[in-house]
Formats: structure tokens, C-alpha cells, sequence
């Protein structure tokens, strides 16, 4: 397994499309954080303008753990589309080049590759999330220093200093997990076309309609929205209230890996039923 998997990541990343989520983070980040340094104080005033008709704020505010939780809830907007770049071409693309019958009649079983092209994905998924991590912390953090955390939903939650790190560590990691999710839906539909495109626009089309459905309030839609893995992947988001809901984290995290789980058997099957004879 060890060995496939090797050459499945050194064809992953031989390929310049793999480096593109690296370098359009890479880019995004620093920029969001030099303008919310310059502009992050009236950001946030505008944010707060009702309160501070009644309460005053005083302190480091517009902190590098503020702007790295603004930089986090932009995750579920861009970085699917990112992640799908490979996770929609590692199968497809052998089809387009013709090579299954190649690596399908090697010495090693079809789970055997299959399980080390889906490791791959998951592992480029993993380190674009860890890539965007070390940005946000290890760029906002020294520009703009560290301060209480001022979470602005339905509520207002104010995390201390000493209480927020292991949040971040969590909630990246829950936010791989999302795009984890994301990679698996992509995978699958890789194993069914012969084009990257395909799994591509119809992976980032799936999303599009589920996020519609888990945002209309229709009662018709209460007994499906549960089950959407959209309405799921910003579960990170209970890792910052206080306390820490833990009922609903643990729920919105079984859903995806339930996903996770339902996508990577159906492309076993698949492509262990798969015909490579024409």
C-alpha cells in the first residue's frame, strides 16, 4: 500500500494544477490580512454600531485570532473548488490518458489502488487546509497581535486569550474533515466520466443546490436538511460558542463522515465492477 500510495502522491503532485489551491491561498490570505489591519477597526465598528450605542470596547480587538476567524468562515466559499481540481482528475484523469488497463492489470488488487488514489486526495485536502492554517495564524498573529476572540452570529461570545487556541487546532480540523467531504463526493464522480471537468462542475453544481435547499424555509425541506452535508461543513462554528456545543458538533461531524464513508464504498464498487477491456 505504502508503495502505491507514493507513486499515486508523486503523480499527484507532478501535475501543476495540484499547486493552484496553494498558491490562490497563498495570495488571498495575506491580502485579506494587510486589509484588515488597515481597515479591520472600522470593519468591526460597523459590525458592532448598534452596541456601542450602549456599550464601549476597548482593547485588541481586530486581532490576528479575529481576522484568522473571518479567514476560516471564508473556507466553505472557495476552498471546495480548490480541492475538487485533483480529487476530480486523479480518476478521470487516467481514463482521459487511457492508462486503467495499465494500472489495473499490475500485481496489485483494484482496493489496493483505489484506496492509496483516494489517500492522496485526502492527504492534498488535508494539507491545503493545514496551508491555509499557517497563513492566517502565522501571518495575522505577528502583523496584528492576539487579543479576546468577539464572536458576532445570533449571539455575541467573547473567548479570552488563553481559551482560543485549541479552538483554531479543532476547528481546522473539522474544516479538513469538510473538505474531506467534499473530495470524496469529487472522487466518486471522477470514477464515472472520462473528463475532469465533469466531476469538477458537478461536485461545485451539488453544493450550489444543496446550500439553496438548507437556506429556503420551507417545512418540506425540514425533512431533508439534515442530511445534506452542506448544511454540515460549518460546523466548526460550535467550536467557538460558549460552552462548546457538543451535541451538535459530534452530529454535524458523523453526517460527514457518513458521506465520506457512503462515497469511498460506492467508488470501490465501481471501479472493482469496472470494465477496462474497451
Amino acid at each position: 500500500m505504502m508503495t502505491v500510495l507514493r507513486v499515486e502522491l508523486s503523480k499527484v503532485f507532478s501535475k501543476w494544477r495540484t499547486f493552484i489551491g496553494f498558491i490562490a491561498i497563498g495570495v488571498l490570505v495575506p491580502i485579506v490580512i494587510i486589509a484588515m489591519g488597515l481597515e479591520g477597526n472600522t470593519y468591526f465598528s460597523f459590525a458592532t454600531q448598534v452596541l456601542r450605542q450602549q456599550f464601549d470596547f476597548a482593547g485588541n480587538l481586530m486581532n490576528g485570532y479575529t481576522v484568522a476567524y473571518i479567514i476560516q468562515g471564508m473556507l466553505y466559499i472557495h476552498v471546495p473548488f480548490l480541492v475538487t481540481l485533483v480529487s476530480g482528475d486523479i480518476l478521470a484523469g487516467e481514463a482521459t490518458a487511457g492508462t486503467y488497463r495499465l494500472i489495473f492489470t499490475r500485481p496489485v488488487r483494484r482496493s489496493t489502488v483505489v484506496t492509496a488514489k483516494w489517500l492522496a486526495s485526502m492527504l492534498y485536502t488535508v494539507l491545503l487546509v493545514l496551508w491555509m492554517a499557517i497563513l492566517s495564524m502565522g501571518i495575522g498573529i505577528p502583523f496584528l497581535g492576539t487579543g479576546e476572540l468577539v464572536v458576532i452570529r445570533s449571539t455575541i461570545t467573547i473567548i479570552a486569550v488563553d481559551d482560543v487556541l485549541w479552538r483554531f487546532l479543532a476547528g481546522y480540523g473539522y474544516a479538513a474533515l469538510a473538505m474531506m467531504t467534499v473530495a470524496s463526493i469529487a472522487f466518486l464522480f471522477s470514477s464515472l466520466v472520462e473528463n475532469a471537468i465533469g466531476p469538477i462542475m458537478t461536485t461545485m453544481a451539488i453544493i450550489i443546490v444543496f446550500t439553496i435547499i438548507s437556506a429556503i424555509d420551507v417545512p418540506l425541506f425540514d425533512y431533508i436538511r439534515p442530511a445534506l452535508f452542506t448544511n454540515h461543513m460549518n460546523g466548526w462554528r460550535y467550536l467557538f460558542d460558549d460552552p462548546v456545543n457538543w451535541s451538535k458538533l459530534i452530529t454535524s461531524a458523523s453526517v460527514l463522515v457518513a458521506h465520506i464513508a457512503a462515497c469511498f464504498t460506492a467508488t470501490m464498487i465501481i471501479l472493482k465492477r469496472k470494465d477496462i477491456l474497451t
